[in-house]
């Protein structure tokens, strides 16, 4: 599979995340950790936070994407490793997918995204520290992006709901978008 083969499979299966993720008037439909008693409680707009359990709930999405495509698919096994996901084709092609999440600051700029690091794997290519693979070996390096707003409702941190509330609670975030890219489409070459 080429890497522009493999960009437009991932940028049509990235299509059907939003209504997975997002609610038809563009909220999001996580509300808050559901514990053993059955009480909510509402997350903050941390974008540590938010990032992560969007990634996870995106992961089985991604599952079905490479099965839909006759890919093995790896995660990442280290925490700081790169990239997030490797996919492999049947042909032994790596492509590099690290999802990478932002909020917006306006209608047109956002907070920033750290696309990687600037040492290590990135300058030794071949080197395979701290990089699932050679950063050289892979076919492409792809950024799948998450850019969302923030909530501008008041969120109670302190208040936690029962099940039958749920309702009542306020997402924290809002009309997610989802983009797919090449890494050096987007960074810079600068530290």
């Amino acid at each position: 599979m080429t890497k522009h083969e493999f960009i437009l499979k991932l940028r049509n299966a990235v299509k059907d995340f939003t209504p997975f993720i997002s609610t038809e008037d563009g909220q999001w439909v996580v509300k808050g950790f559901i514990d053993v008693y059955k009480h909510i409680y509402t997350i903050s707009t941390d974008t540590k936070v938010v990032s992560k359990i969007i990634e996870l709930y995106i992961f089985p999405l991604l599952y079905k994407f490479a099965k839909d495509n006759n890919l093995q698919i790896e995660l990442t096994k280290e925490q700081n490793f790169y990239p997030d996901i490797t996919f492999i084709d049947n042909e032994g092609n790596l492509f590099a997918v690290d999802l990478k999440s932002s909020y917006r600051k306006t209608s047109t700029r956002i907070n920033g995204m750290t696309l990687g690091a600037f040492t290590g794997y990135f300058r030794n290519r071949k080197s395979n520290k701290n990089a699932t693979y050679p950063y050289s070996s892979y076919k492409s390096h792809i950024v799948l992006g998450i850019i969302y707003s923030e909530n501008d409702e008041a969120i109670d941190e302190r208040k936690s709901y029962k099940l039958e509330n749920l309702d009542e609670i306020i997402s924290v975030v809002k009309d997610i978008t989802f983009f797919v890219h090449e890494k050096w489409k987007i960074a810079t070459d600068r530290p």
